[in-house]
């Protein structure tokens, strides 16, 4: 084989090339027959900012800028902010975990739209009480759960407490407001940071808009071409305050089921087995339909079987299972919805963070002597948010804790919610996310049991047992 034909597999290195300059590298191939590496040693800085100026801005060939990939740092920011910030799907993040550290007394953010106001005081001495509860229960909650894991021969404290330190902070978390402060890590693309700006510099909140004028110029150290033009969206600012009026004229409901399963396909099983066939067929979709349509049930017993009866427990299932949706409404305490969030793939509509639909109790605060204090700082939160909502909605979302219940509308298809009702139902989740995860995957299992029913999720386990073993209400 000719030296110019040998197969070649290598890394840019963003040390020796900017993101614009690979990003170049990458797109000219379409046009060059040099190879990678050569295009990019004969690249300027100044020469791959033309080029995104003509092909990428002026010409709208946006897909080139994925090719520019920025690590972002974003430290001490709100958890409300956060949820902005992750609400962008094609990125990744990983930030600090309410499971497994301790929170710092001070650490919470004053919103800038608060300071100075009326309301200032009010705010403060709210934060302040759910910060001091939360340092407070601490103690309490680990002494019931070293009461129930008692020290190994051999292991010091130090060890003691990291193996089960996770057991108490997971009820402590509750707690914790909006407004405490964490850290969080982006990856993404040139592409999907441009817009994620523009959704920042779009929001309500002074805090996200802010984050978002500091992420545009830093990230213009690196790509100084491909997020120059982020501005704010008036089409995004215009119809959510548009909308956000025309439903406030609508009766507030609380309580509800925690999972409701609003929308499916009732066909959508014969769906996902035709498309497996189809994908190795020669025929139209609708003669692979009429095959499935015409098994008996012991026959789509068996193409169930040869589709999923092999899965092992890290593999995924064949993309035809994506052939199924559900649209779920679900009510869970916010603490579990920065779970849920995570799982991008799914369409997501989450209701404004808000303080009156209610707030879990975890059993654990019971048990632990503290049920009193637990509640006289979530009820002071509700009765803060109301007072504040009255004239800030948006500021308002700060001051509630983790506890307090949300509503969110979720569609997902039934590869996806493999992957999720299986990892969120383990052992090692949350039991606030476990509770939801049992609960969607006994929904699919009522409407579609021959496909749900290879779901790999533990034993003996239901929604119900959770509440029961892990909450006082919820």
């Amino acid at each position: 084989m000719p030296n110019k034909h040998r197969r070649r597999i290598y890394l840019l290195q963003p040390g020796q090339h900017t993101p614009e300059v690979i990003a170049v590298t990458f797109a000219k191939t379409s046009r060059s027959p040099q190879s990678f590496d050569d295009i990019a040693k004969e690249l300027s800085e100044a020469q791959s900012a033309e080029f995104h100026e003509k092909w990428v801005v002026g010409y709208g060939h946006a897909s080139v800028a994925e090719h520019a990939v920025l690590h972002i740092a974003f430290e001490n920011v709100s958890r409300l902010a956060i949820e902005c910030i992750e609400s962008n799907r094609l990125a990744s993040y990983t930030e600090k975990s309410t499971r497994y550290q301790k929170w710092d007394r001070e650490g919470y953010y004053t919103p800038e739209e608060i300071r100075d106001s009326e309301y200032e005081k009010l705010y403060r001495k709210t934060t302040d009480l759910l910060f001091d509860t939360y340092e407070k229960s601490l103690e309490p909650l680990r002494s019931v759960v070293r009461a129930r894991n008692p020290q190994r021969e051999g292991e010091t404290l130090e060890r003691w407490d990291g193996r089960i330190r996770s057991r108490y902070v997971d009820v402590a978390r509750f707690l914790l407001p909006a407004s405490a402060l964490a850290n969080v890590g982006m990856t993404v693309n040139a592409r999907a940071l441009e817009h994620a700006i523009r959704k920042m510099l779009s929001h309500p909140l002074q805090e996200v808009r802010t984050i978002g004028e500091v992420v545009k110029t830093t990230a213009q150290e690196e790509v100084p071409t491909l997020v120059k033009y982020a501005e704010a969206i008036p089409y995004l600012v215009e119809a959510e305050k548009a909308l956000a009026a025309l439903a406030t004229s609508a009766t507030k409901e609380t309580g509800g089921e925690p999972v409701r399963l609003v929308a499916y396909d009732e066909n959508a099983e014969r769906l996902v087995l035709a498309s497996a066939l189809y994908s190795g067929s020669g025929t139209a979709f609708e003669t692979a339909l009429e095959r499935v349509q015409a098994m008996s049930s012991g026959e789509l017993e068996d193409l169930v079987e040869t589709m999923l009866g092999k899965l092992d427990r890290f593999d995924v299932p064949l993309r035809a299972l994506e052939h199924a949706t559900y649209t779920f409404e679900v009510l869970l305490d916010q603490g579990a919805y920065f779970e849920l969030k995570r799982h991008r793939m799914m369409t997501q509509t989450p209701q404004n963070l808000r303080a009156d639909l209610g707030y879990a109790m975890p059993r654990l605060m019971v048990e632990a002597g503290f049920e009193e204090p637990y509640q006289n700082a979530m009820d002071a939160a509700t009765n803060a948010y109301m007072e504040l909502a009255a004239w800030n909605p948006h500021v308002a979302a700060y001051i509630v804790p983790n506890g307090h219940n949300r509503r969110v509308l979720l569609t997902m298809n039934l590869r996806e919610a493999f992957h999720f009702c299986e990892l969120r139902s383990q052992k090692n989740a949350h039991f606030s996310i476990r509770r939801i995860a049992h609960a969607m995957a006994e929904k699919i299992r009522e409407v579609h049991p021959l496909l749900s029913s290879r779901m790999r999720l533990p034993e003996g386990e239901t929604m119900e047992s959770i509440e029961g073993e892990y909450f006082a209400q919820v």
